[in-house]
C-alpha cells in the first residue's frame, strides 16, 4: 500500500500540514469575528473610513476561511468546524467590546501578525513536503497581508 495520498503527497506530511492548517483555520475564524465586531462597534471621527475598511477586511477573511478549509479537504483531511474548537485552538483571542478606532486597528494588526507567523510555518512545512498548492496559498496570503499591515501601521503613525 502506498504511503502517498490522492494528490501524491506523503500521508505523514499531508497530516502534519492539515493539522497546522486547522490551526490557521481556527485563527482565521476568531479573527474574522473580531474584525466583524470592530466593523459593527467602531465609533469616533474615523467611523466611516474604518467601518468601510473593516467590512473589506472581514469579507476577505471569510473568503480565506473557505479556502483554507478546502485546502485541508484537498489534503484528504477534515477541517475543524466547531466554534468551541476554534476558541481552544486559536492563538488569536476573542476581542470583546472594542469600539475605539485606534484600538480596533491595533487589534487588526495583532491578528495579522499571528496569521502571517502561522502562514510562514505552513509555507516552510509545505516546501519541505513538496506541496506546491499549500505553499502557493500561504505565500499569496503572506504577500497580501504584509501590504495590509504596512498600510494599517501607516494609518496609525
Amino acid at each position: 500500500m502506498s504511503d502517498t495520498n490522492r494528490i501524491g503527497l506523503h500521508e505523514a506530511s499531508a497530516s502534519q500540514l492539515a493539522e497546522k492548517l486547522n490551526e490557521l483555520l481556527a485563527n482565521y475564524q476568531i479573527f474574522y469575528m473580531n474584525v466583524r465586531g470592530y466593523h459593527w462597534n467602531v465609533k469616533g471621527p474615523q467611523f466611516f473610513q474604518l467601518h468601510e475598511k473593516f467590512e473589506e477586511l472581514y469579507t476577505d477573511l471569510l473568503t480565506k476561511v473557505d479556502e483554507v478549509a478546502e485546502r485541508i479537504l484537498t489534503l484528504g483531511h477534515q477541517p475543524v468546524h466547531a466554534y468551541s474548537d476554534y476558541v481552544e485552538i486559536s492563538r488569536i483571542k476573542e476581542d470583546k467590546n472594542v469600539s475605539d478606532g485606534k484600538t480596533c486597528v491595533e487589534g487588526v494588526l495583532a491578528g495579522y501578525q499571528v496569521l502571517i507567523e502561522l502562514q510562514r510555518e505552513i509555507l516552510s512545512l509545505a516546501s519541505d513536503a513538496d506541496d506546491e498548492g499549500t505553499a502557493a496559498q500561504a505565500g499569496d496570503y503572506i504577500r497580501e497581508q504584509e501590504k495590509t499591515v504596512w498600510m494599517l501601521a501607516s494609518y496609525l503613525a
